[in-house]
């Protein structure tokens, strides 16, 4: 039986393999396992192509984003002003991160570090703790360094650090509008910061080292952004402002030399764009500016041939428009000469100009100047002009002497560069090296360029000008006041006015630009108790240059004799 059993056994193993398969599955079974291996070959090709998808596209970076961060810190170039030194730029900071799965005692955790970071809300921090799931949480981003050693030191389980890059600003304030400000991935969120991330680009990284690429070289100086400033703040205690601004532009170029608007901003801390207070007023807001808008409608008259500088204008009568009536503040009682009319700023005088002009070309001078549309620079768009609803009597009036249209300070910046420099558009602009309007772009003709200066100079210079306070001995400045009534509920508010003076220098040949502008500024006994611009814009003004000429290499020269009268 034993033999049997075993002859029988190598009578079977003795068989061929693929008879036993055909005996034991049959065709049948062949085709099934074949079905088996197609479907198999078919699932790996699948997986492979998957992958190779993913590969390509990143896809392994949202793997692994499982257990890493999905933020990433992004490195900036350094910002730099015309002369090199450095405004922003790159350090890495600790941040802090937890591993909830880590974590021993939610209590001792949240009591332990809300004891060292008071401001974070605890509540918040133990629900994040409590979801196991989670392997990382970011709890604090950019951490100084002493306080990240007092978290180290606690010695608490699933608490971690890792550098991170982050912006600093090594002036703080300074020109802090201007640069704008990054998120918290040091990406730009406005001004500079956000025009580098849109032209220039920047790179993510995991903590490498900073300052990656070409430094981003500004028009801005140093020094100069410094002096006005400081003389803005010192104007704001003087005459009591709740606001100030002021600016530096390159008449030639429309580069910006310095750009101020307070209460200033501190680009470390983004939440301050938020602060109405706060607002760039440079180009951030649109205000009606008053009689220095007359400076424009003295060049529009000059330049169309319809008037010249001897041209008697009648203004002992006042204007009427509608219900509307309007006069001098201080009547001269006679006759003006289109000097005149600039020198004592006359608003009967402006109107009578504007209403020969005529509402279509008085709107088209204004649009050749760029000022009925809107505009932007590489610290962002500038607020949009604000225009009449239509250009009638009464609106042709009142835009002559800076009422009922409203600008930035920096288009109208712009605008006036073009009627000093010679005639030519200039487009403002924060970067060294680059403007963006050809030099051929004539507004307005040479000669009434130069009647122009001759004006501004005269309103400094002699004792009847409303300037001569912003006069600064050698420097030849030239310049014209503006004092305009703040709109408020039912209409302008007597006492609350923006104080204006837009100065160049030198005028014989003009190089910059100021323009100086307090908000609701008070009569006080620096002010001899008024609120007009040539009692306060005009002699900030003065200050101001009187700083910058020598910094930005302006000699100062005797007074030259032969600007047209």
């Amino acid at each position: 039986m034993r033999g049997a059993a075993k002859g029988g056994r190598r009578a079977r193993s003795s068989e061929p393999a693929p008879a036993r398969a055909e005996a034991h599955y049959g065709p049948r079974g062949r085709f099934r396992t074949r079905l088996v291996m197609l479907g198999m070959a078919a699932l790996f090709a699948c997986v492979a192509a998957q992958l190779a998808r993913l590969a390509g596209s990143g896809g392994f970076e949202m793997v692994a984003a499982i257990t890493e961060p999905m933020a990433r810190s992004y490195a900036r170039p350094d910002i730099l002003d015309r002369g090199g030194r450095l405004l922003a730029t790159d350090i890495e900071m600790p941040s802090l991160f937890a591993d909830p799965s880590l974590v021993q005692s939610l209590d001792d955790v949240t009591e332990r570090l809300g004891a060292v970071l008071p401001d974070m809300d605890q509540g918040e921090l133990r629900r994040q703790l409590s979801d196991r799931n989670r392997r990382f949480i970011w709890l604090r981003r950019g951490i100084a360094p002493k306080l990240a050693q007092q978290i180290h030191d606690l010695g608490l389980p699933g608490l971690e650090f890792r550098d991170e890059l982050r912006r600093a600003y090594p002036l703080e304030r300074l020109a802090g509008h201007v640069l704008g400000s990054v998120n918290i991935d040091n990406r730009g969120a406005s001004g500079i910061e956000r025009t580098i991330d849109e032209t220039v680009g920047v790179e993510p990284t995991h903590g490498a080292p900073s300052n990656v690429g070409l430094p981003v070289r500004l028009s801005l100086d140093l020094g100069v952004q410094h002096a006005i400033e400081d003389e803005l703040k010192a104007a704001m205690v003087r005459y009591e402002s709740k606001g100030a601004a002021g600016l530096v532009m390159d008449v030639r170029t429309g580069e910006m030399l310095a750009s101020a608007s307070l209460p200033g901003l501190d680009p470390s801390q983004p939440s301050e764009v938020l602060d109405p207070a706060r607002i760039d007023k440079i180009q951030g807001g649109t205000y009606e500016l008053g009689s220095i808008f007359k400076i424009l409608t003295v060049a529009m008259a000059l330049d169309s041939g319809k008037a010249k500088l001897d041209t008697v204008l009648d203004v002992t009568k006042p204007l009427t428009a509608g219900r509307f009536t309007i006069k001098d503040l201080h009547a001269s009682g006679r006759p003006l000469t289109v000097s005149e009319v600039f020198l004592h700023s006359s608003n009967v005088g402006s109107g009578m100009l504007a209403l020969a002009e005529g509402p279509e070309r008085q709107k088209a001078f204004l649009e050749k100047l760029g000022l009925m549309a809107p505009m932007r620079t590489e610290a962002g768009p500038v607020a949009a002009p604000q225009l009449p609803p239509q250009f009638g009597r009464a609106e042709q009036i009142t835009v002559a002497y800076g009422h009922g249209m409203a600008v930035a300070p920096i288009q109208f910046a712009a605008a006036t560069a073009a009627i000093i420099n010679g005639g030519t558009r200039v487009t403002p602009t924060y970067f060294r090296g680059r403007s963006d309007a050809p030099a051929s772009t004539r507004v307005v003709s040479a000669e009434t360029s130069n009647s122009l200066r001759g004006l501004l100079r005269r309103n400094v210079s002699e004792p009847i000008g409303t300037g001569r306070r912003a006069d600064v001995p050698g420097y030849r400045v030239g310049g014209k006041t503006g004092t305009a009534e703040m709109p408020g509920r039912g209409g302008y508010m007597e006492k609350a006015v923006v104080a204006s003076f837009l100065a160049a220098f030198p005028m014989d040949d003009p190089k910059y630009l100021v323009l100086v502008l307090l908000f609701e500024p008070k009569g006080t006994s620096e002010s001899a108790g008024e609120v007009l611009a040539g009692r306060n814009a005009a002699p900030t003004a003065g200050r101001v240059i009187a700083r910058i000429a020598p910094l930005l290499g302006v000699k100062p020269a005797a007074d030259v004799a032969q600007l047209p009268n």
